[in-house]
């Protein structure tokens, strides 16, 4: 087992550019080791920020004078706006005025980890191409670089770093010793870096390229690109989960890309969805996504094409995860992958039909009383769910452990084929209720149901049908009530489905729907003559 040794990379040679009554005070600290970064703001006092807070480094408000004596100590500021300190991993980003004038910066303390890829080191020996996702700060870029250094040095392999802010191997022409034997290309503008890729390819034979912060379009084709060509890719990219690259048109390509497919009628029925579905469209550019939820723990998806169809199809994705225990050990939990739906065939349901569907057993609805309800998703998106948490404000906490739950929450097809788990928990009297789809409307209506038994939803309803007739009467607009984004989308549905126009008006908490004296034709273009 590989210990974690932190180093901190020369914090003198930072602590030197910083003015002297800053540095002073800094010196006399006795927790550098847990220093993350330094805020230096004209006009404000100066900060140290350490992972538990922050603390005031003076009295005295930042100067001009102050910033000018960091920008002049250290490296040049590149279109990014950020420099850095020769040889060191510390990286010094600039805010700027509308004039371009410097009037913040943030000096990042850069670290050298060794041994932080221990938890991981079997999938990058596998020789797959990996992706690194998580917030900014939970030490992807550390991985990458101690990724590199072992690929390069212990196991003997070919690797270029495409580096763009030379926050991988540190400023200045020399490579930081942090990547070992890895080579580093630079890159001259942040909008090359695809370029760069497709260069370092082309001219040094690697076997392994290392790249931060894959970001755009372009980058994303040429990393498509390299992987074609038997090349392992090891990067970042911005995202927490594999659902953000999913959702995300730009970057979805590197985990094979979205398109929508239309069905024909038989296998739309065969498969209980709409005509209209989303798929993966080709192979992932790295079959697999690994997500630092924390320094410690990591979410692997080991494959993720098989995740991404799952994903689209409404399932929730279990990954393999992996934990540092105090002790050193790596302890991992397998994936438990959900089972298949069958397929069913699924009867049309009315227009006005309510979106929320109990189950015909333990179905009765959940009204909230005090404190939190905890809701066990089966084969429900987690993340949506959380998502809809925290939109709606339901006191509702998501669990684990079916059995410690109050409500379990599935999908129809689920239900109808009752695998062994949701047996169990209908036969340990766990409630169990049933939405159509995966979608977040599906879910926030649920949560808006268990909140208040359905009467806010019923209630929207009602009112947007009487607006209806109204405006079908009295030929004139008719505004509703204010009510959340969940029940103004539902008013909306229902105007439609009565072929007429509306809009949503006013700013929140006011926003409300407004339904017009504007018929739309079955084609849903405005009917002229309804004007």
């Amino acid at each position: 087992m590989t210990k974690r040794q932190e180093i901190v990379d020369n914090l003198e040679q930072l602590l030197d550019v910083l003015p002297p009554d800053i540095r002073d005070v800094l010196i006399g600290m006795d927790n550098l080791s847990e220093l993350l970064e330094i805020v230096l703001d004209l006009g404000r006092r100066p900060e140290a920020r350490f992972p538990d807070g922050f603390v005031y480094l003076s009295e005295e408000p930042v100067t001009r004078e102050d910033i000018d004596y960091v920008v002049r100590r250290v490296g040049e500021f590149g279109d990014d706006n950020r420099a850095g300190i020769e040889r060191t991993l510390h990286r010094i980003s600039a805010i700027r005025n509308r004039k371009g004038t410097i009037i913040g910066l943030t000096c990042r303390i850069g670290r050298a980890v060794f041994g932080t890829i221990d938890i991981i080191r079997d999938v990058i020996e596998s020789g797959k191409s990996i992706l690194l996702l998580g917030r900014p700060g939970v030490g992807k870029t550390t991985m990458l670089r101690e990724t590199a250094r072992v690929l390069a040095d212990e196991l003997n392999k070919r690797v270029i770093i495409v580096d763009t802010s030379n926050e991988i191997a540190g400023d200045g022409d020399v490579p930081h010793p942090a990547i070992g034997h890895a080579r580093r290309m630079q890159v001259p503008h942040s909008t090359r870096q695809a370029d760069v890729m497709i260069e370092a390819v082309e001219n040094h034979m690697p076997e392994v390229i290392v790249i931060d912060e894959i970001s755009t379009e372009a980058e994303a084709l040429a990393a498509r690109t390299i992987a074609e060509r038997g090349v392992q890719l090891v990067a970042t990219a911005h995202g927490n989960t594999l659902e953000n690259l999913v959702l995300n048109p730009t970057l979805s390509d590197l985990i094979g890309g979205i398109q929508a497919v239309t069905l024909g009628d038989e296998e739309a029925r065969k498969r209980g969805t709409q005509k209209t579905v989303l798929e993966r469209k080709a192979p992932p550019t790295f079959p697999v996504v690994i997500e630092i939820q924390d320094r410690d723990r990591l979410a692997v998806h080991h494959d993720v094409a098989s995740t991404v169809d799952r994903l689209l199809r409404g399932l929730e994705p279990r990954p393999e995860i992996r934990q540092r225990t105090q002790d050193g050990a790596i302890d991992i939990r397998p994936s438990e992958q959900p089972e298949e739906p069958a397929p069913v065939t699924v009867p049309s349901v009315p227009a006005v039909s309510a979106v929320l569907e109990p189950a015909p057993a333990n179905g009765q609805r959940l009204r909230a009383g005090g404190g939190l309800i905890r809701v066990y998703p089966y084969a429900v998106s987690r993340n949506r769910l959380e998502r809809a948490i925290a939109e709606t404000g339901a006191p509702v906490r998501v669990t684990d452990d079916p059995h410690q739950a109050h409500i379990v929450l599935t999908l129809k097809g689920q239900y109808r084929k009752m695998p062994k788990k949701l047996r169990e928990v209908e036969r340990s009297g766990v409630p169990i209720h049933v939405i159509r789809s995966n979608t977040l409307t599906q879910i926030q209506a649920f949560l808006v149901n268990l909140m208040d038994g359905g009467e806010a939803e019923t209630e929207a309803l009602l009112e947007a049908e009487a607006a209806i007739q109204q405006v079908r009467r009295e030929r004139r607009p008719v505004d509703l009530s204010p009510r959340p984004p969940y029940l103004r989308r539902l008013q909306h549905e229902l105007a439609e489905r009565a072929q007429f126009k509306s809009v949503s008006v006013g700013e929140e908490p006011y926003r409300r729907v407004r339904i017009l004296p504007v018929r739309i034709d079955e084609d849903g273009e405005l009917d002229e003559d309804s004007f």
